[in-house]
């Protein structure tokens, strides 16, 4: 049985301190979206600087359906096992923060971070389609519970505050961009260090919004999405690709199926696949 790997205090505050630098220089922070151990190392050694976790890869590969339906011990526990397999910083996409109350939402903030994570991406939806967003008060409440929660653990985390006014489509399209600026400067306020708006594409609202919010922006790759070269123009600090990853990869079995029902040929799955050894390797050693 191999030895489980411990997380150093000492370690862990340097990463969260290098993660945070990621967010402040000339570059976009690329941030790739592991949902399992292999796939956190394969980000790690083609050379991303972080790796973030997806909450819907994570999900649908335990069985669960997104949106918060598995439970937080299952969720912390994916985190610890792609925190443990690699060295680069690991933020932990806690959704909307596993709780009703600002108190479970920080408990979940101490749980990922005692499980290795120095960043938490945490979202303002309700779940309800009646009101899909959080009144922004009680939003509040909850970053500052998180921002409390991860000081009192002693790791500078990096609080990635998402609010979905333009992913839900949530309002008159016309205030879609004054709402999401009020919200992102509003839990900037409240101790939140990136601001995250999913669902924009079009590079004059990506730079509107990064000259209009008051802190890093953070925005998710999508099929319409600017290249980086471009959002770095735009001003944009960080890039999000979220469960596209997982997608694609689903996308791949789905071809595999196909393949082997249809002609019964092997194509899919032995052409450029990784090597046994290979994927067995970047692995060893692991906790």
């Amino acid at each position: 049985m191999r030895k489980e790997l411990k997380m150093n205090p000492r370690v862990q505050n340097e990463k969260a301190m290098a993660f945070r630098r990621l967010h402040g220089g000339s570059r976009v922070l690329i941030l790739p979206n592991a949902w399992d151990a292999a796939s956190a190392r394969i980000f790690e050694e083609a050379g991303f600087g972080a790796v973030g976790t997806t909450s819907a890869g994570i999900a649908w590969s335990l069985g669960y359906p997104d949106g918060e339906e598995i439970g937080r011990d299952e969720m912390v526990e994916a985190t610890r096992r792609i925190a443990r397999a690699v060295a680069v910083p690991v933020t932990a996409d806690i959704e909307a923060g596993f709780g009703a109350t600002s108190d479970e939402v920080a408990e979940t903030v101490e749980a990922v971070v005692s499980a290795g994570a120095v960043g938490v991406n945490l979202e303002d939806v309700t779940g309800d389609p009646a009101e899909p967003l959080r009144e922004v008060s009680g939003q509040i409440e909850r970053i500052r519970a998180a921002r409390e929660a991860a000081s009192s653990a002693g790791v500078e985390v990096v609080l990635n505050a998402r609010t979905d006014v333009y992913w839900l489509g949530v309002g008159e399209k016309r205030e879609r961009f004054g709402h999401a600026v009020s919200r992102a400067n509003a839990y900037r306020e409240a101790g939140a260090d990136c601001l995250f708006v999913p669902g924009v594409d079009d590079p004059e609202v990506i730079s509107s919004l990064a000259k209009e919010i008051e802190g890093p922006l953070n925005v998710l790759a999508g099929p319409g999405t600017p290249p980086v070269d471009e959002l770095a123009r735009l001003g944009v600090a960080r890039l999000s690709v979220g469960s596209g990853p997982a997608r694609a990869a689903l996308a791949l079995v789905r071809r595999i199926s196909t393949e082997l029902l249809g002609p019964g040929t092997y194509t899919a799955f032995t052409e450029d696949a990784i090597p046994y050894a290979e994927a067995n390797g970047m692995l060893s050693g692991r906790g």
